[in-house]
């Protein structure tokens, strides 16, 4: 559809959306609908075509011809109904279509994710020892033991950490926008929030601050000076789809149920509700709540992955 491409598109880009969300756009767009409807004229677009452009992407819209989730395709359905509303206001359309299509339902959403795949604890366990020595592994731990996003982990700053009382605050994030990092807000209000760090991941964190700074001798004027904690050798950024795709190469080297690395912030969760933490807190603790700090108890003291020094 030219409209999407070549008028929509190109009146949305930035300041009007950041520039995380309009490159998600545009991806979505280009990939996964402009070449399945792209034919059809805008003034012929109906709800039968967003339809039939659902029951594509549920059955085959992901890599490998694999069906996208009904979360993913009401994303879509998201950006398709945004972008029909403009089409309205403009004068290109006497009224929505995507108001009478028919989009996955967000009990089916809900549905599908308290289907998630998660992790037990030995199967955690399992994977941090297989990556121990790899050098990301502190990103992975990090997501395991604290529920951050990838953005968040990817963004966190030294001078957002504290190892003495051991808790880090998350002020910042790093996203991937057209295939370049850049450093971004937290994705709510909410998200900016404090948590707590068992003693094992503040020993890891102490570990790699000593190696960081062998690297930045090592590196001399050549080293990027960031301030980020999880970083290259040279001190530069871990672009986060690259971290993904590493992470991705690990769990099937491991033989582990295969997750997504967000899927260690869902096991995160489930295992801390395992633990007897009240769902209150775990909410806060990922910053689905008040951003208003809460004591957890330290993990270390469930024992439920044992992550070692």
């Amino acid at each position: 559809m030219v409209y999407l491409r070549e008028r929509w598109l190109p009146a949305v880009q930035p300041p009007r959306l950041a520039p995380s969300t309009w490159s998600s756009y545009r991806w979505e767009m280009e990939k996964r609908v402009v070449p399945r409807v792209g034919t059809i004229k805008l003034k012929d677009f109906s709800a039968a075509h967003l339809d039939a452009l659902y029951a594509t992407l549920l059955r085959e819209g992901g890599a490998r011809r694999q069906g996208l989730s009904h979360r993913s395709v009401r994303y879509v359905h998201g950006i398709l109904h945004r972008a029909l509303v403009d089409a309205v206001e403009w004068g290109l359309l006497p009224r929505n279509p995507a108001d009478r299509s028919r989009p996955p339902t967000q009990k089916a959403v809900d549905r599908a994710r308290k289907e998630m795949a998660v992790w037990s604890a030995e199967e955690l366990r399992s994977f941090l020892e297989s990556v121990r020595h790899e050098r990301l592994y502190l990103g992975w731990l990090l997501a395991a033991m604290t529920g951050m996003r990838r953005g968040e982990v990817l963004g966190l700053r030294w001078r957002d950490v504290d190892l003495d009382t051991g808790i880090v605050s998350v002020r910042q994030t790093l996203v991937d926008v057209d295939g370049r990092p850049e450093l971004s807000h937290p994705k709510t209000p909410r998200s900016r929030r404090t948590i707590d760090l068992d003693a094992d991941t503040v020993a890891a964190l102490r570990s790699w601050r000593t190696k960081q700074a062998r690297d930045r001798l090592r590196w001399g004027e050549l080293w990027q000076d960031l301030g980020l904690v999880l970083t290259r050798e040279d001190g530069s950024w871990v672009a986060p789809d690259g971290w993904t795709g590493t992470f991705d190469r690990h769990v099937k080297a491991a033989a582990l149920p295969r997750i997504r690395l967000h899927d260690l912030r869902h096991t995160h969760a489930t295992l801390l509700l395992k633990a007897g933490v009240s769902p209150k807190v775990v909410s806060e603790r990922l910053g689905h709540a008040s951003a208003a700090f809460t004591r957890v108890p330290q993990l270390a003291g469930t024992r439920w992955c044992g992550t070692g020094g």
